[in-house]
């Protein structure tokens, strides 16, 4: 990874999200007040605060899937990609989109799966075999 981003979205309690970023996901928590909580997210900076999450539809098309539109996303070597979706079943969660793979044999092939947080903010990781191929066209 080159540069880590940094990312800031509401979220509307902050003892469900500590709860599902640092258990589901598996983020490290960082500095926090009454009002927001920073996470390590696999080497990024999220910071979610109290308030109203931004508003989101599927709008979104990628190939025949309609997908949620803004939403916040992962991508990982396929590895860690399979080893989280496992993560994931086994928290139950519920996804908007099970994992699957899609562009299958052509360039940019991709594993992906789409779910919400506690406050209903979309999050998708995707895995890719070789990492090269995350900008394949």
């Amino acid at each position: 990874m080159r540069y880590p981003f940094h990312l800031a979205f509401h979220v509307t309690d902050l003892r469900a999200a500590r709860e599902f970023y640092s258990g589901a996901l598996g983020a490290e928590e960082g500095r926090s007040t009454e009002t927001w909580v920073d996470f390590d997210v696999f080497g990024h900076q999220l910071s979610l605060h109290l308030g109203t999450p931004f508003v989101t539809a599927a709008t979104g098309q990628v190939g025949d899937t309609m997908v949620p539109m803004p939403h916040l996303g992962f991508v990982l070597p396929l590895d860690d990609w399979k080893a989280l979706a496992q993560r994931l079943e086994n928290y139950g969660v519920a996804f908007v989109i099970p994992p699957l793979v899609r562009f299958e044999g052509e360039p940019g092939e991709q594993w992906t799966m789409f779910f919400n947080d506690p406050s209903g903010n979309p999050i998708e990781v995707k895995g890719f075999a070789e990492m090269e191929g995350v900008f394949a066209s």
